[in-house]
């Protein structure tokens, strides 16, 4: 039996999605609960990894199983055995052919900066702060360069092991709320450290130091070495997939 499984976490305290054997990471502190519910060894496939440091709102996995538990034990269960910054929101039988990455039609990200001149306390691990007033209309405008498909080699870290840097962004948007600048992202894949550096570029626009055309000639060059740095990946969420409706999933990841 194939199982989806929903999952949010804080991913301060993990050295990233993937599993290692060196260090604390999501994937193997969900593989290792999951493995005790199911009285077995359990892998899971996730939709999307996520670096040190970034958060998950609905990572959705999948994994085989022949141990025989409702929606709630599975949920339960694992969250009884997993660390506090982890927590399974939701399980679902799913077709075998159903894969959480090769199945999902796109993923979204959101990144949070604190915009204003005192840094943050209580939401220190959740938002980047930047105390220079930033003029989230101008990044608005700026990002909408990014639309469509394009070859993002100058939003690309060094260490990137695509095969290609050809995404295509169905949507982008950046907007204020409050003391909080918001950019919001949605592809059909994003590359090694994309939206951070996507929004490393969007910050000086922002503060007014390089004009709103600055990010479609970033695209257009291709060249890492002269876009903005990569912005902390504290203020980086993993929002979740999409998959089409027929596979049954919750709406949060469904469309």
């Amino acid at each position: 039996m194939r199982i989806a499984l929903g999952i949010e976490y804080d991913g301060t305290g993990f050295l990233g999605w993937q599993r290692l054997a060196h260090g604390a990471t999501v994937q193997g502190a969900l593989e290792q609960a999951l493995s005790k519910v199911a009285a077995h060894p359990v892998e899971v496939t996730c939709a999307g990894r996520t670096d040190a440091g970034v958060h998950g709102v609905c990572q959705v996995v999948h994994f085989d199983t022949t141990a025989v538990r409702d929606a709630r034990g599975w949920v339960l269960g694992a969250c009884s055995n997993l660390p506090a910054d982890v927590a399974v929101l939701w399980a679902r039988p799913v077709p075998g052919d159903f894969h959480a990455r090769f199945s999902a039609r796109s993923r979204r990200y959101r990144y949070t900066v604190l915009n204003r001149p005192v840094r943050a306390a209580l939401e220190a691990r959740y938002v980047t702060w930047e105390r220079q007033p930033l003029d989230a209309a101008r990044m608005h405008e700026a990002a909408q360069a990014l639309l469509g498909e394009h070859d993002f080699s100058a939003f690309r870290a060094a260490a990137c092991q695509a095969r290609h840097a050809n995404r295509r962004v169905l949507a982008v948007a950046v907007r204020r709320e409050g003391e909080r600048v918001v950019v919001e992202i949605e592809a059909n894949a994003f590359l090694h450290h994309m939206v951070r550096n996507i929004v490393g570029s969007l910050l000086p626009v922002g503060r007014g130091e390089q004009p709103v055309e600055w990010l479609a000639g970033l695209l257009a060059g291709r060249d890492r070495a002269v876009a903005g740095p990569t912005a902390l990946p504290n203020g980086l969420a993993f929002v979740g997939p999409r998959y089409e409706a027929h596979w049954g999933l919750p709406p949060e990841v469904s469309q």
